[in-house]
């Protein structure tokens, strides 16, 4: 089984090969250019220094959300257009749950947070017993306070990762007993996670269509709150 994932959810771009559970290659890049202009590129030179064509892939995955609304659209759209050429599965994984593949091998609870602005965070939260996970909440918009409740009922040690995991830390880590933050090469959300959680779901045996794949953005953008509260105002 080989997938090529993508994961644009935030400020970096990152794609990825799996071979079964094995991490072929992984580009990472975080240099501030918008991901419409390095993303394909870093898939085509992936597969060409791995010596590997897209007919030869199993499957296409990529981060379906939370994240950035343009930084997913994008991710969703490359991976949907690649997979409907090649006639390929395309599997979309949610943002929250490959990053928390990144700390896979940590005994206890996983926080994945992204920062979702006005004192919340994108999160969810999985248990990890150094070998595989379990998920024990749906992804969801939530305040730092309520997660702070949340995770002190938690008497087992706590980890958070994700863009959002310094913040969740500096804000509540000193109050939530055993929490500790994720050092940075593990933080942040990576192609690999994707890969990885895409494997997961392929192997349950589903069937994955690109033209039923849509982002999973959590919540409403600006534009549309702002359109709904003009309308609602009417």
């Amino acid at each position: 089984m080989k997938i090529l994932a993508f994961e644009t959810s935030a400020k970096a771009a990152s794609v990825a090969l799996l071979h079964d559970d094995t991490l072929i290659a992984e580009y990472y890049q975080n240099c501030g250019q918008t991901h419409s202009k390095t993303l394909m590129k870093m898939a085509q030179d992936l597969l060409d220094n791995c010596e590997c064509k897209v007919e030869e892939l199993t499957a296409i995955a990529c981060a379906s959300g939370p994240g950035s609304f343009t930084g997913v659209r994008i991710g969703v759209a490359a991976a949907k257009g690649m997979a409907w050429g090649a006639q390929k599965p395309c599997v979309g994984v949610s943002t929250l749950e490959a990053m928390a593949y990144q700390a896979m091998e940590f005994e206890g609870v996983i926080c994945c947070a992204m920062d979702a602005r006005r004192e919340q965070v994108y999160n969810a939260l999985f248990i990890s017993d150094g070998k595989d996970l379990a998920r024990l909440c749906e992804d969801r918009a939530i305040s730092l306070e309520e997660l702070e409740k949340e995770l002190k009922n938690f008497e087992m040690m706590k980890i958070t990762v994700g863009d959002g995991a310094l913040l969740c830390y500096n804000s509540i880590g000193q109050e939530v007993l055993g929490c500790v933050c994720a050092p940075e090469h593990l933080r942040m959300q990576r192609a690999s996670g994707v890969a990885l959680a895409a494997r997961k779901k392929l192997l349950s045996g589903e069937n994955f269509d690109g033209a039923e794949l849509v982002p999973n953005y959590l919540r409403l953008s600006q534009a549309e709150r702002e359109r709904l509260q003009k309308t609602e105002g009417v």
